[in-house]
C-alpha cells in the first residue's frame, strides 16, 4: 500500500509554516488555534442506554419530558398542615388524621379542618396542605400532635418543578455526559439519549530504536513508552477509540504504509518521532512527497518546538516529538483540543488554575516553558504552591510520573522567583 495525498489532502493555514521557512515559530497558542481550525467534528450517532453513555458526547439537544420534582413534596420527616388552621397565638394542637411516605398516593385524599398528616421525607404532599413542621418542633401525644411555633407558608415543601420544568433544555449539544448529568436525564424521565459516536484515534510510533516492553533490549534500543503514555490518556476519554498502528521503523516504504492505513481508517492520527530535521526524521517528507501541503508548526516553547499538523485525507494529524516529557506536552496543549474538536465536544480549551511558584529558574525570554511541577502547600488564600520536578532534559520519565501536573512560564519573563503567580494544568 502506498501514501496518495493529492496536493489539498493537508492543508496548510499559514504557508510561513511550510517546510524549510525561516519564518519565526509561533506561539502554543497559535499552534492549538491552528489544529482545532482544521479539526473536522464526527456526525455520525448512535443511541444508548444513560448508563452506556457515560463520557460521551451529546449529539442534541435534550428537553425535560416532566416537571421536577412532579409533585409538591416533604423536604423531610415532619408533620403536614393547612397554616390557615392556626387560629390565634400558639401553641396548636392539631389531631393526626393520616400518614404520608414516599410512594404513596394522595390523589383524591381529604382530610378534615384543623387536622395534620403525618408526612415523611419525599412523601406527596396532600392537597390543600402548606407547610411542613419537621419532628423536632413537634409534640406527639397519642393521636394528637402539638405545635409551638407558627410555621411560613411553603415551608419544608419542595414545590413541583421549581427545580426542572418541564420542555427545559437539560443538556445541549457537544455537552459531556457526565454521571450528574445522566442522572438529570433519569430524573426527568429519559431511559436513553443520542451520542456522536466516538473519534477514532490511530496511534504510530515511529523509531527505529523502539521496542515494546517486556521485549529485550539489544544495544541502542529503548523502550516505548509514548505508545503507553499516549494509549493511558486517550484511555481515560470514553469518546475515544484507539486503534493501535505500533512501532514503525525508520523506513519510509513501512511508513507510508502504515499512514496510508490509519488515513483511511481513522478520524484522527497521532504520531511520536521523526518530526524533527534528523537523517532520519522521515514523517514530513513522506508526507510531502505524497504532493500535500504539510503545516509544519515551530512552536515558541520548550519542550516541543517541532509539531506537524495537518489533514492526510479526511484524518486530523498531529505529529508529536519523541522525547517523552515533549510528547505529554504537545499532546495536552496541541492535539487534544482538536481531537475535543473532533468528538463534538463544546468545551475544547484546557483548564488552568491559578497556583503560586516555590521555585527559582532561569528561562529563555521569548519562550513559554512548561514544566512538571508537584503540590507542596497552599497559601493563606487556599492558591496551591508548586515545586518544579525537573531542570533540564524533556525525556524525563521520572519527573512526569511524580508530578502533579505542569505549569506554564510565561514568554515574557526571563527567569521565575519564588512567589510569582503561575497557571497550573493538572493532570
Amino acid at each position: 500500500m502506498t501514501l496518495e495525498i493529492n496536493d489539498n489532502s493537508i492543508t496548510s493555514a499559514d504557508e510561513d509554516c511550510a517546510a524549510g521557512s525561516s519564518a519565526p515559530p509561533v506561539s502554543p497558542d497559535v499552534a492549538a488555534a491552528r489544529a482545532v481550525a482544521i479539526a473536522r467534528a464526527v456526525t455520525d450517532t448512535e443511541t444508548l442506554n444513560l448508563i452506556a453513555a457515560r463520557g460521551r458526547v451529546a449529539s442534541e439537544p435534550v428537553h425535560s419530558l416532566l416537571d421536577l420534582p412532579p409533585f409538591d413534596n416533604s423536604a423531610m420527616d415532619g408533620y403536614a398542615l393547612r397554616c390557615a388552621d392556626l387560629e390565634g397565638d400558639g401553641p396548636w394542637t392539631l389531631k393526626i388524621a393520616g400518614r404520608s411516605a414516599a410512594g404513596d398516593s394522595v390523589k383524591d385524599v381529604t382530610y378534615p379542618p384543623a387536622s395534620a398528616v403525618r408526612i415523611l421525607t419525599g412523601a406527596p404532599l396532600p392537597e390543600g396542605f402548606d407547610a411542613v413542621v419537621m419532628q423536632e418542633h413537634c409534640r406527639v401525644d397519642g393521636e394528637f400532635v402539638t405545635i409551638s411555633k407558627r410555621p411560613t407558608g411553603h415551608c419544608n415543601i419542595r414545590r413541583r418543578g421549581e427545580d426542572v420544568s418541564r420542555g427545559d433544555v437539560l443538556v445541549q449539544r457537544g455537552d459531556l455526559l457526565s454521571a450528574q448529568k445522566l442522572s438529570l436525564l433519569a430524573g426527568s424521565g429519559h431511559a436513553s439519549v443520542t451520542v456522536l459516536r466516538k473519534v477514532k484515534i490511530g496511534l504510530i510510533s515511529t523509531g527505529s530504536e523502539l521496542r515494546d516492553p517486556g521485549e529485550d533490549l539489544t544495544p541502542g534500543q529503548i523502550y516505548n513508552t509514548n505508545r503507553v503514555l499516549l494509549a493511558a490518556m486517550l484511555s481515560d476519554l470514553p469518546w475515544v477509540e484507539i486503534i493501535d498502528f505500533g512501532i514503525v521503523p525508520d523506513n519510509r516504504e513501512l511508513l507510508e504504509q502504515s499512514f496510508a492505513d490509519a488515513a483511511s481508517r481513522c478520524d484522527a492520527i497521532i504520531s511520536t518521532g521523526g518530526v524533527s530535521a534528523g537523517d532520519e526524521d522521515h514523517v514530513a517528507a513522506i508526507l510531502r512527497e505524497g504532493g500535500a501541503k504539510l503545516e509544519i508548526v515551530k512552536v515558541a516553547m520548550r519542550p516541543g518546538k517541532p509539531v506537524k499538523i495537518g489533514l492526510i485525507g479526511n484524518a486530523f494529524f498531529a505529529g508529536l516529538p519523541g522525547n517523552p516529557n515533549a510528547t505529554l506536552v504537545t499532546f495536552r496543549r496541541i492535539a487534544l483540543p482538536a481531537l475535543r474538536a473532533i468528538a463534538g465536544l463544546r468545551e475544547i480549551e484546557p483548564e488552568w488554575q491559578p497556583v503560586i511558584a516555590g521555585f527559582a529558574y532561569p528561562k529563555k525570554q521569548n519562550r513559554t516553558e512548561f514544566v512538571p511541577v508537584r503540590k507542596t502547600g497552599e497559601t493563606r488564600n487556599g492558591i496551591p504552591v508548586v515545586e518544579m520536578m525537573a531542570r533540564g532534559s524533556t525525556a524525563s520519565l521520572s519527573a512526569m510520573a511524580i508530578s502533579d501536573g505542569i505549569a506554564l512560564l510565561p514568554p515574557e519573563n526571563e527567569s521565575i522567583s519564588p512567589g510569582m503567580t503561575l497557571f497550573f494544568e493538572n493532570f
